[in-house]
């Protein structure tokens, strides 16, 4: 059944389209921004999610609450902490942070009685979707859009390939832009998170009531 299909009607709910801007506090007490689509006559909600360095306000995330919205679907799009609007200092990897920011956002909806019908991600934050998943078991649709599997790939291409050897040495790398400003830094922890999440692993603790679904984009 599809997410429209599935939707649950509620009378106390007028039928309109609007923009609604909700701040969110983190585990962490960082206040997380995000934008509340609401369309339709019910309470059912998908939460997007964006990628690795990414915000709310990617076309690929605005694209996708618009047509939600035209499906007369609500949706709501927020930064990670670290990342857009949202309050903290932005780290590589920060999986585990990030899936708590996740379940911050699914609770506090929850809370408002509204129904979460998926999480939908991009890139990073489709994974954080499969993350989330695995760990709470609260989500009965994920859909993981172009998000890595193997997330080891890529490093040695970002990094270079003795980073394992330096920041072993130095305890972190520091990550230059082309014009040789700093963009990131990549500690010692935040490169054991990535390395340590093994997906073949993760996807298995996922209830099966819960329906994943991989997008090549």
């Amino acid at each position: 059944m599809s997410i429209a299909a599935a939707a649950t009607q509620n009378p106390s709910i007028q039928q309109h389209h609007h923009n609604h801007r909700i701040i969110i506090p983190n585990k962490n007490g960082e206040k997380l921004v995000g934008i509340l689509h609401q369309s339709g006559t019910t309470t059912d909600l998908v939460i997007l999610c964006h990628g690795f360095q990414c915000s709310k306000d990617t076309n690929l995330i605005l694209n996708l609450a618009v047509a939600l919205e035209k499906a007369q679907i609500s949706s709501f799009r927020f930064d990670f902490s670290g990342n857009g609007e949202s309050e903290g200092s932005f780290q590589f990897g920060n999986f585990s942070t990030e899936v708590d920011d996740l379940h911050a956002v699914v609770q506090h909806f929850r809370e408002s009685n509204r129904v979460i019908r998926a999480i939908v991600g991009h890139s990073k934050g489709g994974n954080m979707g499969l993350l989330h998943a695995s760990k709470y078991h609260d989500i009965k649709t994920v859909v993981n859009i172009s998000g890595r599997y193997n997330l080891k790939a890529g490093i040695e291409e970002c990094l270079g390939k003795d980073y394992f050897e330096r920041i072993k040495k130095d305890g972190f790398i520091d990550v230059k832009k082309s014009s040789g400003s700093l963009d990131y830094r990549v500690t010692k922890e935040s490169l054991m998170e990535v390395l340590g999440t093994n997906l073949n692993e993760v996807c298995p603790q996922i209830d099966k009531e819960c329906r994943h679904t991989n997008v090549i984009w």
